[in-house]
């Protein structure tokens, strides 16, 4: 037995060495977290300790064979015992030990060595004598699960090699693993560089495994993908890279940034080899725990597996916002902001560099500027090392010169991306409409040209220099709804002035030196009364509507009296209102007496609103023009722009039967409180509505909006559409007010003819088409206004309406003739679209600037801070160079985007004239490079819809990426005026498309939405509103 026991194992050292080396090995041996130490059983360590010691080769007490029998509880599974106790059941020697006792004496045939390692608890090292014992199984066969032990200081990583040796996965498919405990919740676990403690598995939980589609989804979180069915998502068969992305509410922007990205080769084929998975920063402070990598990279995979012809990238966008909270929701952003946040957290998670240094900055103190350079980057590439660092970092120099002790101070700063400015012009073309003191001239249309950071009497210059009018007899005023919004003074800033906004010019009459001390400006809106009483609410009052456009008038203010101003506004309105012939009337007093009657009873029968019948009100409705106001906003303005006051609630201004006396006028017959004072659709529009003429140009809404037409026409449209008052809104009559009236020639109105003693004044008063009214600003009828016999209030900027009866207006009254206007000689002068070269926007970043207040810089030698110069150079540059077009300009006079085309190479764009360092050494790269990626900005500053051209590096073919659709592009359709941001790569990185381009012919697909298509020639440039339907968020 003793010999063929030797037999199988080396033949062994002395008996005392045997004892001195395992005996120093258990002793000097410390736990270190990791080392392996082995499970031998106590009886057989026993009896190899007494059979040392006795010092004799041929002793009866030899142990024989390692032999851990009595620990295991089968020797079919060879599980240990529980419970057993170390030193009573099993002794623990370190693994050198293990190996010569194993090497002196070999070991029972079949049985395992009993390896455990040593784990780091929260308090204490330990040899983990029983290891986890957990469930394998894969995500397609959860039933199919399979027992494994594995230490709980083994990495995760070692748990997916068992697995894909089990499950037989083909080498080099992309697996992940999930943890399942017993109540069912499943978490990732996504560092598989993380120890089983670290990772919290514990005894009887399950890993599941899955692997990536063919399409790049998972199997566990397969997305919503644009598709008829799933056997037809399946079957599809695509050029990879051409893939859409799902709008999921205004978020065009990420999607324009995304496909950028996705066709810059050096980043997309980095993920497509996967080689991310060996270079997630779990530990990175600054990033995301490697999340927004992961998120990324499935975009990536989706878009590029040729499979899809959109993809939805909901967790991506989730991701984004858990991250950078300025991303959650659905609100619109910035394509260059979500850019930068993407590429900065894209780096910190892939950063190489686990534990950062600290660097101590250096400056130049005068050394070669090669030296500081090198020395900058690396010192750069010390602490951020990733594929982002390798594919579009660059340097630049910075140069600061103190204005007070020339201190100059030099530094070299990396970039990820080039903001460059785009040249400001400093003038600015405004429309507006200018309205002459001849009452039978038509309002002009004029196009000016003005300062940017000028005044309103900058304006009123300009304008005089067309009109021969001198500036200091214009005033200018904004109308919004037939009302002023706003009259400005000449010395107010014309940033306050939108685009958008409806700017008229009103000549002013020349007045007397003494009439000039007591001038009055007058603002005059016009008003319609309904045929109703609002008996119910206590006031027996009238409701008025706004229509047509107000005036400006200056006149003494001994002329404010009703009979003078009758007579004025009589004469201003002479071109569209046709006064009353006497004749007629004498003729007719008894007749007009019971036609109003018979016209009373017949308004209180028709079924009208606000004086307009249905088939009336129908063809109203039907009309359409730039001045119909989109009251989406809360100012009742498109978009709720900025502007210099507040706009007042003007959609829901109606007096409540609570409040009927406040809210209703009780002082004369013409006064009223609107039931809604921002209608847009004048009342008595619908009269004009038959006679307007087919090539009628609107004069009341936009003022850009109609560029068109003839210079020397007349143009007439509509105004903008009111809501209707409800039936009973209408103003008090009361007797004393009807004295008041007679005396001051108001036209009676045909309810109140009741009394006959008094039909012979009501007679008279027929002479008079309206009546003229106190108003405040907003054209409603306070308490208190126009007492006394006076038409005007002079405490603040005076305000009158003149009132009309529907009937008096119907007959006396040309809307057509009010709403036409001329177009000035301006209007037809083309807009020249500004265009500018990139070369231009990179020398302006390279040009010296002062630092502003805000941003000082602290001079070391003057110790305090200094507005310094500064200059910025082009050192080096990156393998893809992304330019920032700076189109949104913010000064302290005006916001605005910037429309100007930059007309930008689409090959060999040239740096070597831009880069400070002229001679390159040999093997530096070169500076030429071709354009590979646009994002597209349309719109304005508060909206607008992002958009991308992309080449695909496979076939070298251009194509638009407009959300989920995308389109073949021509490279002539690539330069324009929306280009914001310009993916460049370098000519010597440049690889040659693997893949012929395909035809210009639509391709065919069972799915026409999301079809590439071709633009024809037919069809206009995406720029220019292209087959491609431009819509904003």
């Amino acid at each position: 037995m003793t010999a063929s026991s030797r037999s199988a194992a080396a033949e062994p050292p002395g008996l005392e060495t045997q004892r001195r080396e395992v005996e120093s090995l258990l002793r000097d041996c410390e736990l270190r977290a990791g080392d392996s130490w082995y499970v031998v059983e106590r009886r057989w360590y026993e009896q190899w300790k007494e059979f040392v010691e006795t010092g004799d080769q041929n002793s009866s007490s030899f142990p024989g064979q390692i032999d851990n029998t009595e620990l295991f509880e089968d020797l079919d599974s060879y599980h240990l015992k529980e419970r057993l106790v170390e030193n009573e059941d099993f002794v623990l020697v370190p693994a050198e030990a293990w190996h010569k006792l194993l090497a002196w004496y070999g070991m029972v045939d079949g049985q395992p060595a009993l390896e455990r390692k040593v784990v780091d608890l929260p308090s204490t090292l330990k040899v983990e004598v029983y290891p986890v014992e957990i469930f394998l199984c894969l995500h397609s066969n959860m039933d199919n699960a399979i027992t494994a032990q594995f230490s709980r200081a083994d990495r995760i990583h070692s748990i997916q090699r068992v697995m894909c040796r089990a499950f037989s996965v083909p080498q080099g498919s992309e697996c992940r693993l999930w943890m399942k405990s017993s109540d069912s919740s499943c978490e990732r676990l996504r560092n598989v560089h993380v120890s089983v403690l670290d990772a919290c598995l514990s005894t009887g939980m399950t890993v599941i495994m899955e692997m990536r589609n063919a399409d790049g989804t998972w199997p566990s979180s397969r997305p919503q993908i644009m598709r008829n069915s799933v056997e037809e998502q399946d079957s599809y068969r695509g050029q990879p890279g051409v893939c859409g992305l799902t709008n999921l509410g205004n978020t065009c922007f990420m999607n324009s940034a995304l496909q950028c990205l996705s066709n810059t080769p050096p980043l997309t084929e980095y993920f497509l080899r996967s080689s991310y998975l060996e270079e997630l920063n779990f530990t990175n402070p600054l990033g995301m725990k490697g999340e927004i990598a992961e998120a990324y990279a499935d975009v990536i995979k989706q878009m590029w597996s040729g499979r899809h012809y959109s993809v939805v990238p909901r967790i991506f966008k989730t991701k984004v916002g858990h991250f950078a909270s300025q991303f959650l929701g659905y609100q619109q952003h910035d394509s260059q902001e979500l850019l930068s946040f993407l590429l900065d957290g894209l780096h910190e998670d892939l950063n190489r560099v686990k534990n950062k240094e600290y660097i101590e900055l250096r400056d130049a103190d005068g050394r070669p500027d090669q030296e500081v350079a090198e020395e900058a980057w690396r010192n750069h590439r010390r602490r951020n090392d990733s594929v982002i660092v390798d594919t579009f970092h660059g340097l630049f120099k910075s140069t600061l010169v103190c204005p007070e002790c020339r201190k100059v101070s030099v530094t070299f700063d990396p970039f990820c991306y080039l903001s460059v400015p785009l040249p400001v012009s400093k003038d600015r073309v405004m429309e507006v409409f200018f309205v002459s003191l001849d009452p039978n001239a038509k309002p002009v249309q004029h196009r000016v040209v003005v300062p940017k950071a000028g005044k309103v009497s900058d304006l009123c210059a300009a304008l005089s220099e067309m009109t021969s009018i001198p500036a200091s007899q214009m005033v200018v005023a904004d109308v919004f709804n037939h009302r002023f919004y706003k009259i400005y003074n000449a010395d107010e800033s014309l940033s306050c002035i939108l685009d958008r906004d409806d700017i008229f010019v009103y000549e002013l009459s020349v007045l007397g030196e003494e009439e000039q001390e007591e001038e009055v400006l007058l603002a005059l809106y016009l008003r319609e009364r309904s045929h109703y009483r609002d008996y119910g609410s206590g006031s027996n009052s009238y409701g008025t509507s706004l229509f047509g456009h107000p005036l400006l008038l200056n006149l003494p203010r001994r002329s404010c009296t009703r009979e003078a101003l009758y007579t004025l506004f009589l004469q201003r309105l002479a071109r569209y209102v046709q006064p009353p012939d006497p004749s007629e009337e004498v003729e007719e007093e008894e007749e007009e007496e019971e036609e109003g009657e018979a016209a009373a009873a017949a308004a209180a029968c028709k079924t009208q609103t606000n004086g307009i019948s249905d088939d009336e009100e129908q063809e109203d409705g039907e009309r359409a023009g730039p001045s119909h106001t989109d009251d989406s906003h809360g100012d009742g303005r498109p978009d709720g722009g900025a502007a210099a006051e507040p706009r007042p609630n003007l959609n829901h201004t109606q007096p409540s039967p609570e409040r009927g006396e406040e809210a209703a006028s009780s002082t004369s017959e013409g006064e009223a409180e609107p039931s809604s004072l921002c209608g847009a659709n004048a009342v008595a529009n619908a009269a004009a509505n038959a006679a307007h003429s087919a090539n009628s140009t609107n004069a009341c809404g936009s003022a850009s909006a109609s560029a068109s037409g003839s210079a020397n026409a007349d143009h007439g449209a509509p105004s903008p559409p009111e809501r209707p008052p409800r039936p009973g809104e209408a103003t008090e009559e009361e007797e004393e007010e009807q004295k008041e009236e007679a005396a001051a020639c108001s036209p009676g109105s045909l309810e109140g003819a009741e009394q006959p003693a008094k039909r012979k004044t009501c007679r008279k008063k027929r002479k008079c088409l309206f009546t003229i009214q106190a108003v405040n600003s907003n054209g409603t009828t306070e308490r208190g206004m126009g007492e006394g016999g006076s038409a005007v209030s002079f405490s603040s900027q005076p305000y009158v309406a003149i009132d009309w009866d529907p009937d008096m207006k119907k007959r006396f009254y040309n809307e057509n003739e009010a709403e036409k206007y001329v177009k000035h000689g301006s209007m037809e002068v083309p807009q020249q679209q500004t265009t500018v070269q990139l070369q231009e926007c990179i020398e302006l970043f390279t040009t010296v600037e002062t630092l502003e207040e805000e941003n000082p810089w602290y001079c070391p030698v003057c110790k305090k801070h200094q507005l310094a110069t500064k200059k910025l150079d082009l050192w080096s540059l990156p393998e893809v160079l992304i330019i920032h077009l700076k189109r949104f300009s913010y000064t302290k006079f005006s916001r605005e985007k910037l429309d100007s085309i930059v007309d930008f190479p689409l090959r060999d764009l040239d740096f070597s004239g831009c880069l400070l360092r002229k001679n390159l050494t040999n093997g530096e790269p070169p500076s030429r490079y071709d354009l590979i990626a646009v994002s597209n900005h349309y719109g304005g500053l508060r909206d607008g819809h992002y958009t991308s051209y992309a080449r695909n590096k496979d076939n070298g073919q251009w194509y638009y990426f407009d959300d989920s659709k995308v389109t073949y592009a021509r490279e002539e359709q690539i330069v324009t005026n929306a280009a914001y941001l310009l993916f460049y790569h370098r000519q010597d990185k440049i690889r040659k498309p693997t893949l012929p381009a395909p035809s210009a012919s639509p391709a065919p697909s069972a799915q026409p939405a999301n079809d590439i298509t071709s633009c024809s020639n037919d069809d206009a440039e995406p720029g220019a509103a292209s087959c491609v339907t431009m819509e904003t968020d």
